[in-house]
This record gives C-alpha cells, sequence and structure tokens, in this order.
C-alpha cells in the first residue's frame, strides 16, 4: 500500500494509472545541474538522493534527455524504486517528473519530491503530503504538471543570514562551515526516511525529524 493517499485530480492536470498493486515508486530530488551550483543549498534534494541510490544500490545514473532527467532504478524490497534529478533546471522540474510518470505509470500517490524549504530551519526536515509552494520554484512547477498531491520531504535551510538577504542569493548559496560538517547527518536521515518510506513505512504526513 502507498505511504501516500491519491485523491482525484480536476482541471488540465494530467490523468495517471498504477500497476502491479502500486508497486513502482518514483524518487524526486530537485536542483540545477552545472558545477556552479553543487553543494549550494538548493541542491540538497540531489545531494541526499545520490546518497539514497548509492546506499540502496540503484543503477548508476543515466541521461535520459527524452524525458530530461538523470535517472537511476532498481528494486528496494519489493518495490521497483525509479530515482531521477530533472536537468530542466529548477523552475521547469515538473516536466522531468510528469515524464517519467507517464513513461512508468506512476500516480503522484507514488511520488516522492525531496526538496530544500527556505522556511523550516537547518536541522529539521519535515514530511507532508500536497500544500503550497512556500516560493519554491521547484514545487510549483511539479504542482502544476501532477497536480498537488505528492509526498513531499522538506529538507530545512533556514533562516537566511539576515532579514534583507535576498531569498534567491541565499538559496543558491553553499552551506555554511558549520553546516557543511552536519551534512552527512542530514543524508543520513533523509536515506533513512527514503527507505521507510520503500519499505512501506507508514510514517505521518506532518512528521518533524531532527538531525543534530
Amino acid at each position: 500500500m502507498s505511504l501516500f493517499t491519491l485523491r482525484p485530480e480536476s482541471g488540465t492536470v494530467a490523468q495517471y494509472y498504477t500497476i502491479g498493486n502500486n508497486q513502482t515508486v518514483l524518487l524526486v530530488g530537485l536542483g540545477n545541474v552545472g558545477k556552479e551550483y553543487e553543494g549550494t543549498r538548493h541542491n540538497v534534494g540531489f545531494d541526499v538522493l545520490d546518497a539514497f541510490v548509492e546506499k540502496v544500490g540503484l543503477s548508476g545514473w543515466q541521461d535520459k534527455k527524452d524525458m530530461k532527467c538523470h535517472l537511476a532504478s532498481g528494486t528496494v524490497g519489493t518495490k521497483r524504486v525509479i530515482a531521477i534529478k530533472p536537468t530542466t533546471f529548477m523552475n521547469l522540474s515538473g516536466e522531468a517528473v510528469q515524464a517519467v510518470a507517464h513513461f512508468y505509470k506512476i500516480a503522484p500517490s507514488d511520488v516522492l519530491v525531496i526538496h530544500d524549504e527556505l522556511d523550516i530551519p537547518f536541522g529539521q526536515i519535515r514530511l507532508r503530503v500536497g500544500g503550497g509552494p512556500a516560493g519554491h520554484n521547484g514545487i510549483k512547477s511539479v504542482s502544476q504538471h501532477i497536480g498537488p498531491d505528492y509526498g513531499r520531504v522538506r529538507i530545512g535551510i533556514g533562516p537566511k543570514l539576515h532579514d534583507k538577504q535576498d531569498s534567491s542569493d541565499f538559496v543558491l548559496a553553499k552551506f555554511s562551515k558549520e553546516q557543511v560538517e552536519l551534512l552527512p547527518a542530514l543524508r543520513k536521515e533523509v536515506v533513512s526516511i527514503l527507505t521507510e518510506y520503500v519499505y512501506g513505512s507508514q510514517a505521518l504526513p506532518t512528521e518533524t525529524r531532527s538531525f543534530i
């Protein structure tokens, strides 16, 4: 059974279907491609998904130009796991998510998006289904393409250093020295969350976890 419950969508959002008793899940890490973005706060979704793929032994990343993403896959427990990192840049992430979901026939209820969130303090990770984008253009794009009813692993990167600091400059900057030292603990906690999700653990969508 899927951890997240699918509700009917209306409007122009595409319809999805599942096969094999919901045995395929899609994990999406959000970020921007390019070396200049590596190690930035906005790319933490890429970072932790890389750690999960390595930990559970999914296939190496493949460049899927037709689906606008890097993709890794494999079987974990009884689930088929598809992991992707969109190559569209953050603002168009939904294009890749929609393309992969259509190709593998994965419903929004079996999609889990891992992303940074400025409104959550560094040290906290929050789980939820749906909700607004809170200024996150990647989440805005995903919701526009598949609707809002997918799972989210929201990784805190806040607060800004000062109120007048531009949010874009902050999220595109690298983590502080102190935070870099805590990134291994962050990766470990997110890998644990994703592993529990894949194995079907019934974690509460509103759960908050701390890694420091």
